[in-house]
């Protein structure tokens, strides 16, 4: 008797494991970790984002232009401004705005617009307005996350902790690594692949 095929996952159930993560760890953090709605530091400086955490912004883009169109249109706008300030010296096709993946690209992304904010950022209250699809960069940014570099943290978190306290509170977002298959899966069925940021993600 043959099993039946066990469902594939899907970018939901990614989000809930990666948030719950974050629960666990604000929880263990308690006052060290110092982000709250209007601290939005790290909202400023593009970074890169994968094809599924795109598709995840425009979902919700999608979603709030239904629901509130005047707040969409102000993203738009900022997205439209965005790209016009930082295309130029864009290390990328700033046609598809796919990033280019050689050496030199990666070196001229370390210093391109670092002062540039997300274009998903509302000046006026300092919070996300996309917050629900929010790239996993954005997730998991603030809390104790290891990575090649080591134990890595907001600058603005955990003050007065100590290393042995910093490492106690370590966020591990996707112990399964099941965003690198979702990745592949959504490569695949789209065709889409490489790198973006989040104002060519909105165009």
């Amino acid at each position: 008797m043959s099993s039946l095929p066990l469902p594939r996952p899907t970018d939901s159930q990614l989000i809930q494991i990666v948030d719950a993560a974050l629960q666990v760890t604000a929880h263990k953090s308690g006052e060290w970790l110092a982000c709250k709605p209007g601290c939005h530091q790290c909202c400023i400086g593009v970074f890169p984002i994968n094809a599924l955490d795109a598709a995840r912004l425009r979902d919700g883009f999608d979603e709030l232009l239904a629901l509130d169109p005047d707040r969409a249109a102000r993203i738009a706008r900022r997205v439209v401004d965005s790209i016009a300030r930082i295309a130029s010296d864009f290390p990328g096709d700033p046609t598809t705005g796919t990033l280019h993946e050689t050496p030199e690209a990666e070196a001229a992304f370390e210093s391109f617009a670092n002062n540039e904010p997300c274009p998903v950022l509302d000046p006026e209250t300092g919070t996300c307005d996309l917050y629900t699809s929010r790239p996993m960069t954005c997730r998991v940014f603030g809390p104790p996350v290891r990575s090649e570099d080591g134990l890595g943290v907001c600058e603005l978190c955990y003050h007065g902790a100590t290393e042995e306290e910093i490492a106690a509170c370590e966020m591990v977002p996707d112990p399964d690594d099941l965003e690198t298959r979702l990745l592949e899966q959504f490569e695949l069925k789209t065709g889409i692949r490489g790198n973006t940021i989040v104002a060519f993600a909105l165009t």
